[in-house]
């Protein structure tokens, strides 16, 4: 069995609702109908009686009509369109007088029927209403008002009124539901939009958007929430060919240095000297190498894992102790002068792994790219709710133009006016995924040739 559309599940739903609402309304006028109809019907049933009350007397057990002539006369040419029809009964139910409408019918006596209660009835084939009024002679009962009228017309209308909406129901709904469909297919034209163009896109092909409705409904909404998705899902597939491509390269840089000077080894026997200089200088680029793979892993590493995070109140001061602590000797080389402004402790809410990792990539830069016998300055200050940790330096600073892509993977500003720093230019970019995993605002202001200033803002 083929599955209902979209487009189809909703008029079939919106039909089901429709048809509950309409066999109730439906019901509501076919009882209205009714009950109003016997209403009028009883009340000239009892308007008969009363009537015809006054035109009996009972005299030694006997029930006489006043005027009987003209009383029959006059039953006899009535023109009403729901006659009534006229019975005297005795006690036993015998009959004894009726009006000449019912010729040669009778009307049916009930001795079970209660008294001066109206009850359906027949009248040979005919379906009438009828009311039994006993008439007394002091206490004792001596006979009965049988007064009736016909429902033929009444049943009639109610038949054909029941007709026309068993007709109608099923045509109201099929109506409906065409009409419900064409309009869901309108309202929903915005989900072939975001078909088509979802068939469209492909990793070399991330360009093409969704059209936006013109109504800002909940359709729209959707709409712009994919469009969004796809701006991050293509500016993250362009930083992964981005990140490909720079690490691809970084990484083949210094296996074709190790490969040059090792050819260059063997081309000919070398002094003990040579071949010391040319291992340590492989030595070395196997290091750096080593060094950008475990960059390169620890990028991939924490890539959106915040579920792997161990939050917990941490002592920044001892991180930053024990920072300086495995960078002295760094710090000895070059003659720099660690300035700390801080208390004894100093806590905040964080990962304390991922916040030494930030600090230690801060601290070595701020060592790398200081002058010889500068000063780095570093302290902590305590707000109501978080706790600012500043470093700053008085290196070389960075170009204001040049700020702007400091955390892109593999950049290095002016790498080559300072061919003596060495790098991967991925230090400031595994700092900001760490600071935006943990959720610590990072704010960098520099000056070229005047040092930088890194503030980080942390929960307490």
């Amino acid at each position: 069995m083929k599955p209902f559309s979209f487009k189809n599940r909703i008029a079939f739903n919106y039909i089901i609702t429709t048809a509950l609402l309409i066999f109730v309304v439906f019901f509501a006028i076919y009882t209205i109908v009714k009950f109003s109809i016997y209403v009028r019907v009883n009340n000239e049933i009892k308007t008969e009686v009363a009537k015809h009350l006054k035109e009996i007397e009972v005299i030694e057990n006997c029930v006489l009509l006043i005027r009987e002539e003209q009383w029959k006369l006059k039953e006899f040419n009535r023109l009403d369109a729901s006659p009534a029809f006229i019975q005297f009964v005795d006690e036993l139910g015998a009959l004894v007088e009726k009006s000449p409408n019912l010729k040669l019918k009778q009307l049916r006596y009930y001795p079970n029927a209660k008294e001066h209660e109206l009850f359906d009835a027949k009248l040979e084939n005919i379906s009438v209403r009828q009311i039994q009024i006993p008439l007394y002679q002091g206490t004792k009962v001596i006979g009965y008002l049988i007064v009736a009228m016909s429902l033929e017309d009444s049943v009639m209308v109610l038949n054909n009124l029941f007709m026309i909406m068993l007709i109608a129901f099923p045509v109201i709904l099929i109506i409906l539901f065409l009409i419900a469909r064409f309009i869901a297919g309108k309202s929903i034209k915005p989900i072939n939009s975001i078909i088509n163009t979802a068939s469209y896109i492909t990793k070399d092909n991330l360009e093409s958007r969704i059209p936006l409705p013109q109504n800002k409904d909940e359709l729209f909404t959707l709409s712009q929430t994919i469009n969004s998705l796809l701006d991050r899902i293509e500016n993250a597939v362009i930083r992964e060919k981005q990140f490909t491509s720079d690490a691809s390269h970084e990484l083949r840089t210094p296996l074709a240095v190790i490969k040059g000077t090792l050819e260059v080894l063997i081309r000919k026997p070398r002094t003990e000297e040579e071949y010391k200089e040319k291992i340590s200088y492989c030595v070395s680029e196997v290091n750096r190498l080593n060094h950008l793979v475990d960059e390169l892993l620890l990028l991939a590493r924490f890539e959106n894992q915040k579920q792997n995070l161990k939050l917990e109140q941490v002592n920044l001061v001892s991180v930053l102790s024990d920072t300086l602590a495995r960078n002295s000797t760094h710090i000895k080389d070059r003659k720099l002068k660690i300035i700390s402004n801080y208390p004894s402790e100093v806590n905040a809410t964080t990962d304390s792994y991922l916040f030494s990792l930030i600090i230690n990539n801060i601290i070595t830069n701020a060592i790398k790219y200081s002058n010889p016998s500068s000063n780095i300055t570093i302290s902590l200050a305590e707000n109501t709710n978080v706790v600012v940790c500043s470093i700053a330096d008085n290196g070389i600073g960075i170009a204001k133009e040049e700020i702007s892509r400091i955390f892109d993977q593999f950049y290095r500003s002016k790498a080559t006016d300072h061919p003596e720093i060495k790098g991967t230019g991925l230090g400031l970019s595994i700092v900001k995924r760490l600071c935006d995993l943990l959720e610590i605002d990072l704010q960098i202001q520099s000056e070229e040739n005047n040092g930088t200033t890194v503030h980080l803002t942390l929960k307490k």
